[in-house]
């Protein structure tokens, strides 16, 4: 039988870069796509040192035409798609009033559009391979919408229910479908961001703790229990749980608290 594949959106740094490490060191076939070519060349570079195996190739995840031909591209090499991470991502914050509509409009296309762009065109290949996955990067931020993250929030809370809408829709494909919920990680994207809830709760998560999460995630599998979203790092379980089990008057008040609003 041939290795097992992972194809790794937004791959040639912070969270996608670990990732793809953390797979490669487990034997999978990497497919690492960004619009960061140079970064991609580094990471393939890694990996091939290493003794891993990798494909890397040019992606806009806002086009599905490049969606299309990405996947095209990798499945040619192994003729099978283990797992889908839908990785790439971006973040702004701030007033929501006072952010461009130009950056409300890119959180929306590269979070929410690349996702589902993602997820149809590798929808084939995963239905081809038993036991597929998709996993979806979501937040902490998806629990209760965040001030100064409005937009991002809300990008988060569409992945959130994308995810648990195809867990239900594609489970007779043999396709499982999982969000894994880092609160703030400390990569480029949050370099010089200084919000309340930054102040609050501060950076602890590196990129290596949610690669070792999604790994664990994609890697543990319940008969009893069927678990569709895996909060990564202390902050993010106490949080999670806290809204699970609290009034909604509780949660809000909490992440005003936190937000300092």
């Amino acid at each position: 039988m041939s290795r097992p594949t992972v194809f790794i959106s937004g791959a040639a740094a912070g969270i996608g870069h670990a990732t793809a490490r953390a797979f490669a060191d487990l034997g999978y076939h990497v497919g690492a796509f960004d619009i960061d070519e140079p970064g991609l060349g580094l990471l393939r570079e890694e990996i091939e040192a290493a003794g891993g195996s990798i494909t890397v190739g040019a992606l806009n995840v806002t086009d599905p035409a490049q969606w299309d031909a990405a996947m095209e591209k990798f499945h040619a090499d192994e003729q099978r798609l283990d797992i889908l991470i839908n990785n790439a991502g971006v973040l702004s914050s701030g007033p929501f009033e006072e952010m461009a509509t130009a950056a409300h409009r890119r959180l929306v296309d590269i979070n929410v559009n690349g996702v589902i762009y993602g997820s149809k065109a590798a929808f084939p290949y995963l239905r081809d391979t038993a036991g597929a996955q998709l996993v979806n990067l979501c937040s902490a931020s998806a629990i209760y919408g965040q001030p100064e993250l409005a937009t991002y929030s809300a990008t988060k809370f569409a992945v959130r229910a994308l995810t648990e809408a195809l867990d239900l829709e594609w489970r007779p494909h043999d396709i499982r479908v999982l969000a894994v919920w880092p609160l703030f990680v400390n990569t480029a994207m949050v370099d010089g961001m200084d919000i309340g809830t930054t102040r609050s709760l501060g950076i602890h998560l590196t990129a290596k703790d949610v690669a070792d999460g999604i790994v664990h995630a994609t890697r543990t599998r319940s008969r009893l229990l069927h678990k569709v979203h895996y909060p990564i790092g202390r902050q993010a379980k106490i949080m999670a749980n806290l809204a699970k089990f609290s009034p909604d008057w509780a949660v809000r008040m909490s992440n005003k608290r936190m937000s300092h609003t």
